[in-house]
């Protein structure tokens, strides 16, 4: 426990060190964000009522998986996990990425779309909103938008302030780029625990704690970075879903998952052939350690020592970093497909928990792209400003991730 004690004053202490003035520090929202984090994760690993929410989450997943597959199977046959033709000689052989997990995307977007429209989502949204605002003194602007992180994407969940946009003020900005990098989006929850559920138990349960936690950690690094030296924007209320009827919003939903399923899509052909490219050219380097460089061996040798100081022990160290530095450089969703794969004595129970949470967000350099291009259409009027604190938001988000991490390593 003290071991993540340190690594977290470490993680806020890099905060510190690359703030724009260093000089303010916000200690009633630092102490408020820290504690909030802890209060969160207690109850959400350890209380019983919560551990009973983690398997309903998980019977969820399974019918959600079902569902879907009746869909891909119908329309792509046994390529989408119907009956097989033949007779599969390696247990797996069938299985297929693109027609039976990814298309779950299409399924969550539809949901959303629909809980959008019919105001369920909204009353959530505004739920932890209140908690945010009450505990940590934030504007009623951020507290929707950083809620909406939470459940929503990056760029879906600035939509609920647009307005508010352009009166908020530096810091508010920040902070919410910040959250928007450090969570996951709710079309995303439940794939990455489709991938997980086989080495991690209560998948769901997990990647959706750590979302909700990510929330005040990013809000606490967003206020030491770029401390807060104006008047809050109050207000907040959430615009409406534009859509005519529940058939109009399912439909604008499942649209809206086919971009991202499709983006996915691109976005793993190219990484993983981006990853394999650098390690044949790697490969023609002499071997070190009586091993061949490659991509993953170099990011796990530089990101050891930070995994290490959020809980993970010192001889799983280069492992874990390794996945740590395929999630910062490449994606998370990339990174958890390895760590699916990794061998069951690679990491320890423990380790894969840290790790789970440390990972779970989109704190990436291709999200931040897409980050910077959404939030410049929305608000044109400050795309300078945005572009100007992207990098910073990526360092804000990738340490509200690993406090995350160190929060549950001391549990």
């Amino acid at each position: 426990m003290l071991h993540a004690v340190v690594g977290m004053v470490v993680l806020l202490g890099v905060a510190w060190l690359v703030s724009e003035n260093r000089r303010v520090i916000h200690w009633r929202l630092i102490v408020a964000g820290v504690s909030l984090q802890i209060v969160i994760a207690l109850l959400m690993l350890k209380a019983a009522p919560f551990r009973q929410l983690f398997l309903g989450l998980n019977a969820m997943v399974g019918a959600l998986e079902t569902a879907t597959r009746a869909g891909t199977s119908f329309v792509f046959g046994y390529l989408g996990g119907g009956p097989l033709p033949f007779v599969e000689t390696a247990p797996g052989g069938s299985f297929s990425l693109a027609f039976q997990a990814l298309p779950m995307v299409l399924v969550i977007g539809a949901l959303t779309a629909l809980f959008y429209y019919w105001r369920i989502l909204p009353k959530v949204v505004q739920a932890f909103s209140w908690l945010l605002r009450t505990t940590m003194g934030i504007g009623g602007a951020l507290g929707v938008v950083a809620s909406g992180c939470i459940f929503l994407g990056m760029i879906e969940a600035p939509l609920l302030i647009r307005p508010y946009l352009v009166r908020m003020t530096r810091s508010e900005l920040f902070a919410m780029m910040a959250t928007g990098l450090s969570c996951i989006a709710g079309t995303m929850l439940v794939l990455y625990a489709t991938v997980l559920q086989k080495v991690i138990p209560d998948a769901l349960g997990h990647i959706l704690t750590a979302s909700i936690i990510h929330a005040p950690a990013a809000l606490v690094v967003a206020s030491i970075i770029v401390p807060e030296t104006e008047e809050q924007t109050l207000g907040g209320e959430i615009s409406s879903y534009d859509a005519s009827s529940a058939m109009d919003a399912l439909t604008k939903g499942t649209w809206d998952g086919l971009k991202i399923l499709v983006n996915i899509v691109a976005l793993l052909i190219v990484f993983v052939a981006l990853v394999k490219l650098a390690n044949i050219g790697l490969g023609e380097l002499p071997d070190i350690a009586g091993a061949p460089l490659t991509l993953e061996r170099m990011l796990g040798l530089l990101l050891a020592p930070v995994v290490w100081l959020i809980g993970v022990p010192w001889q799983e160290a280069v492992t874990a970093g390794s996945l740590m530095g395929i999630k910062i450089v490449l994606n998370e969703f990339l990174a958890y497909i390895q760590f699916s794969g990794l061998p069951e004595a690679a990491l320890s129970p423990k380790s894969r928990i840290i790790m789970t949470y440390a990972m779970c967000s989109f704190a990436n350099l291709g999200s931040l792209g897409i980050l910077i291009g959404g939030l410049g259409t929305l608000c044109p009027e400050r795309r300078d400003e945005i572009v100007g604190l992207g990098l910073k938001a990526l360092l804000a988000g990738v340490l509200a991730s690993l406090m995350t991490g160190a929060v549950v390593g001391m549990l």
